[in-house]
């Protein structure tokens, strides 16, 4: 399908049929990871790595670990051992929001200080037929 192409009703229909498989396959997928790592949870141990094989299929499980550091007690700590060049500052959106509704400062203020983006989103639903 190129640029220009007509939207056609059996192009809709064939859209809403493959999102509802990918629903269900996503579903499917979800189910059969529970209960993989149900298997590894407990033949290995809860956040272990694990492989098994059988046959001509092998399936292993890999523990990925996230650190983040806290950050209030990182940002204290730094300014205690005088390393305030390894804090970043950043503006607090919430709280710049709830200034903007109280009054206490203008949107225009801040005007040049945003960035807008935006992403695309296609949603096809079957409406009921009259």
């Amino acid at each position: 399908m190129r640029n220009g192409t007509p939207i056609t009703r059996e192009m809709l229909a064939h859209y809403l049929e493959l999102n509802r498989k990918k629903k269900e396959v996503e579903s499917e997928i979800e189910q059969l990871k529970t209960a993989f790592n149900e298997y590894f949870d407990q033949s290995v141990g809860k956040n272990t790595k694990g492989e098994m094989v059988m046959r001509e299929y092998k399936l292993q499980r890999q523990i990925r670990k996230t650190e983040k550091f806290q950050q209030e007690k990182t940002v204290q700590k730094l300014e205690e051992l005088n390393l305030t060049e390894l804090i970043q500052k950043r503006p607090d959106e919430g709280k710049i929001k709830s200034a903007i509704d109280l009054g206490l400062i203008k949107e225009e203020d801040l005007q040049d200080c945003r960035t807008v983006s935006s992403s695309q989103a296609i949603y096809v639903k079957l409406l009921d037929a009259k």
